[in-house]
């Protein structure tokens, strides 16, 4: 409570009195909660007062406190089952791709075969083709490796008589019968075949 300065002094204690609210000596107050004689009505008001924060508490704080821890879980509820949906559809897009991968593996593996067999098949007929043209080339060479062959048996006949005739000519010191040196060319040439 609020002292006023007109009230103050005319509550002033006359002279020579004491204020027992200063402690001056000679009075020994006590302070009124430890005063048996206020324990009664502290009592009392502490049980008003309990009553009344018992009653605000559960018609008040608890059910409002009871709403929100409700509300709570049925978010959380609905978070947990939002999250086990979308676990859900994550799962079965993983096991989508992971179908769809393993169908383009199997796909990219038969694009590959089928790549790789025609390529086999494509060189082989290239291989064929070329062979073939090598083996005209090759019967060309031998036909004009024949040719030069039986133009040059040709020529060692009339080259060989030759030679033999100018050895004998040089052995014995004259012409040998052409008609002898062609026969021994031929009877050698016919041992050397034959």
């Amino acid at each position: 409570m609020f002292v006023t300065p007109a009230y103050a002094e005319e509550a002033a204690p006359a002279a020579g009195e004491t204020q027992t609210e200063t402690g001056t000596p000679g009075a020994h107050p006590t302070f009124p909660p430890f005063d048996a004689k206020w324990y009664p009505s502290m009592l009392l008001w502490l049980v008003i007062t309990f009553v009344i924060f018992y009653i605000v508490m559960q018609k008040a704080v608890i059910p409002r406190v009871g709403g929100i821890l409700e509300s709570r879980h049925a978010r959380i509820a609905q978070d947990v089952e939002e999250a086990s949906r979308l676990k859900a559809e994550a799962d079965a897009a993983v096991e989508t791709y992971e179908s769809e991968l393993a169908a383009a593996r199997v796909k990219a593996n038969a694009i590959g075969t089928a790549a790789r067999d025609a390529a086999k098949v494509k060189a082989e007929e290239d291989r064929r083709a070329i062979e073939a043209s090598l083996s005209e080339e090759l019967k060309a060479a031998e036909a004009r490796i024949a040719e030069v062959k039986t133009k040059a048996f040709a020529d060692v006949g009339s080259i060989a008589e030759e030679t033999a005739s100018s050895v004998v000519e040089h052995l014995i010191g004259a012409a040998g019968a052409q008609g002898d040196v062609a026969a021994a060319v031929a009877d050698a040439s016919a041992k050397r075949e034959g």
